[in-house]
């Protein structure tokens, strides 16, 4: 494709398929990414870390050689939406992480996994963000539990982004990192902000 926005989706673990999908229908070019050869057939106008479980794709990613590949292309400044599993991925600081679990440390916040239980707690819910509301899905999602530098909080469980709810999305000019799952639910509401981010990436 051309004159579109190409997106590297890491895929070595997790709900890669809904992001691809979404993705074609806003008009960009996903691109799954499993290697570190992968991650340098850029150019990129963006990323997308998906869900799934976070100390396997710390673990994957530290075994493929791509952590540091990977670290070095979001600070690069190219847009990144990060959901669930994604969003740990980013965090500075994990509170409660799987023994000998790290992360990427691009992104400061702090984080707390598992923080509304377990699978079988996984719930449908409407959030509201401040880029409109979004059907999420939430399984055995994180809790944003402290934000730092240029973060703004987005959105709370069970209520505004100015609310008192837990913080379950966070964002800055760059990055949109949420606790839950839009793409289980088809929601596009912050996959078109984060591919209109791309195109401008695109064209920078």
């Amino acid at each position: 494709m051309t004159g579109v926005p190409r997106i590297a989706v890491l895929a070595l673990q997790g709900g890669v398929a809904e992001h691809v999908e979404m993705l074609r229908e806003l008009g960009a070019e996903p691109v799954p990414v499993r290697s570190a050869a992968a991650l340098s057939s850029g150019p990129w106008h963006g990323v997308v870390l998906p869900g799934g479980e976070s100390s396997t794709m710390d673990r994957l990613l530290r075994r493929f050689r791509m952590r540091d590949p990977l670290a070095e292309l979001i600070t690069s400044g190219v847009p990144v939406l990060a959901t669930c599993a994604g969003l740990i991925l980013l965090a500075e600081r994990i509170e409660d992480p799987a023994p000998g679990q790290t992360s990427l440390g691009v992104l400061p916040v702090t984080v707390r996994r598992n923080a509304f239980g377990r699978q079988v707690d996984s719930s449908r819910e409407e959030v509201s963000t401040a880029f409109g509301k979004v059907d999420a899905a939430f399984i055995r999602a994180p809790e944003v539990t402290a934000v730092g530098g240029d973060v703004r909080v987005i959105a709370r469980r069970g209520s505004s982004p100015q609310g008192a709810g837990a913080v379950v999305a966070v964002a800055t000019d760059q990055v949109i990192g949420m606790s839950f799952h839009p793409e289980l639910t088809h929601d596009l509401t912050l996959h078109s902000e984060f591919v209109r981010r791309a195109h401008r990436q695109r064209h920078a």
